[in-house]
């Protein structure tokens, strides 16, 4: 790509971003939820906004309980030591989106997710939509001092390594947009429970990449609360965000798509 093209893409990302203003954004905040119910609300939300049943919605998660979430198209056995994880109470789930898997523990990982027209996001490549769809996030980060930046396809990192990863999906008309960020990082049981940099089980799956990771408890001496405030800050200065909460028919579709899929053996192991 000639420096004339980059430039110029760069300005149509800048574009659609500043569009994103006044479009009343409406904030979930953090609420312990168990894992499965955390990734059933990411597919009800959706449908929601895509319907025109939710404005433009950003929610941030928080985990009731530690978790490997898988993407939507991996093995659990290359991904995930099963038994190990059944021994610590790690629950394993998948998501509706692509990527590699994550290991969440409470208050160890910021989570957040997007759900947004999908027309707000035309012109872009898609590519292009993740720059766009977590530029706030690299902003709100230089602010605080740590030199972050976006890599494509999908992560926020540094020169101490990748700090977080998103996913996407399009369902309904809308963009699911969601990312996670280490703040800190138990490695000793990290290891025990993924199968990092290891051969993989079976042939299904698309597999985790193996990538340095730098926490941010290592970048900036913020507790993760006022992280999370901040970044909800910067997100509210350049777009404006109203506080809300789920309703009853949110959380209530959201439970019944657990039983039915997201907390089922069936859909946790589609690829085994």
């Amino acid at each position: 790509m000639s420096v004339e093209t980059a430039v110029g893409r760069q300005g149509a990302i800048d574009a659609t971003v500043a569009s994103w203003r006044g479009l009343g954004w409406q904030l979930l905040p953090e609420e312990p939820l168990a894992p499965a119910l955390n990734v059933a609300l990411d597919e009800i939300l959706t449908r929601r906004v895509g319907a025109g049943e939710r404005p433009p919605t950003v929610r941030f998660w928080s985990w009731a309980a530690p978790a490997v979430i898988i993407g939507r198209f991996q093995s659990v056995r290359n991904e995930v030591r099963e038994e190990a994880a059944t021994a610590r109470g790690v629950a394993i789930v998948r998501r509706m989106t692509g990527g590699g898997a994550m290991f969440v523990q409470p208050d160890a990982a910021i989570t957040y997710s997007i759900y947004l027209p999908e027309r707000y996001v035309e012109g872009l490549s898609f590519a292009e939509s993740y720059a766009a769809l977590d530029s706030w996030v690299v902003a709100t980060f230089q602010a605080l001092g740590v030199d972050a930046w976006y890599a494509p396809l999908n992560d926020i990192t540094s020169a101490e390594g990748k700090i977080g990863g998103a996913a996407q999906a399009r369902r309904a008309r809308a963009v699911l947009h969601h990312t996670t960020i280490a703040y800190q990082m138990d490695t000793e049981e990290l290891v025990q429970i993924l199968r990092i940099g290891q051969e993989k089980l079976s042939d299904k799956g698309i597999a985790s990449a193996a990538k340095r990771v730098s926490p941010l408890r290592r970048q900036t001496d913020l507790p993760r609360a006022a992280i999370v405030e901040r970044l909800i800050d910067g997100f509210r200065d350049r777009f404006g965000l109203a506080d809300t909460a789920l309703t009853p028919e949110e959380r209530a579709a959201a439970e019944a798509l657990v039983a039915e899929q997201y907390g089922t053996a069936a859909w946790t192991h589609d690829l085994p």
